[in-house]
């Protein structure tokens, strides 16, 4: 009976690879449209409210760091609320049809790993909730209040990110080639605008934010760089000026 019951499941659900068991799998109840209209207004809420406050609380901001405000508070409220959820309840997330549970069943189209408890998955995206989201929150108002730790922050976390969808893609690729298992459905929809395209930003806004960062990180050592050589001079010529004046009272 329980291998009947597991078969029905793995016919009836539509991910891939074909047959693939998935506990508790229940097909999303909501259409859509009615599932990604307000689950994308409660993910981009952030945006407006990091915007608005960083105008309020820093107007000198340039375009760049309130771009990263608004990316950081963006990843943080993803990475703590959104993934959160996945990683608390992964275990029965195909049989749920709550808004987010529903989300991420339609993002799953494009890797099934997140409906059945993937080791990797559970484990990466635990640790991007523990990890990646506080020091998200932590850049954002590391940027507002002008803190020094900022860009230290960012280094850290936009290496991080490249280094999680480094991950992320590659035992992904690596099982499609060794083991001829995809986790995609092959639809354009599901592997090139989900797959590729919803993990894209991942790439390229922390490449942007990292190089910001190390030109930053770079100024600030010249400066202080240029800083030591100019005291070492100074110090060097005052020690000159009184061996020529300690010569003088000599004479």
């Amino acid at each position: 009976m329980a291998n009947r019951d597991a078969g029905d499941i793995s016919s009836t659900h539509p991910y891939y690879p074909l047959g693939i068991l998935i506990p508790h799998y229940a097909a999303n109840e909501t259409p859509l449209p009615q599932v990604l209209v307000p689950f994308v207004a409660v993910l981009l809420l952030p945006i407006p409210i990091a915007f608005v406050t960083s105008r309020l609380i820093k107007p000198s901001l340039g375009g760049l760091d309130r771009f990263a405000v608004c990316w950081f508070a963006l990843g943080a409220f993803l990475h703590c609320c959104f993934e959160g959820y996945f990683v608390w309840n992964h275990a029965t997330l195909a049989g749920l049809q709550s808004l987010f549970a529903q989300a991420w069943k339609e993002y799953a189209l494009s890797d099934s790993r997140y409906l059945t408890s993937d080791p990797f998955m559970v484990c990466v995206e635990a640790l991007t909730v523990i990890i990646w989201g506080p020091i998200s929150l932590s850049v954002t108002f590391a940027i507002l209040s002008g803190s020094r730790l900022r860009h230290p922050l960012q280094l850290v976390i936009c290496v991080g990110h490249l280094y999680g969808v480094a991950l992320y893609y590659s035992t992904s690729l690596a099982e499609r080639a060794l083991v001829g298992t995809m986790h995609s459905r092959p639809e354009v929809l599901y592997f090139w605008v989900y797959y590729v395209g919803f993990n894209a930003p991942w790439v390229v806004v922390p490449l942007i934010l990292l190089v910001q960062s190390l030109r930053a990180t770079s100024r600030a050592f010249q400066a202080l760089e240029e800083k030591e050589t100019a005291e070492a001079a100074l110090a060097s010529r005052r020690k000159g000026d009184a061996a020529v004046s300690e010569g003088k009272k000599t004479r």
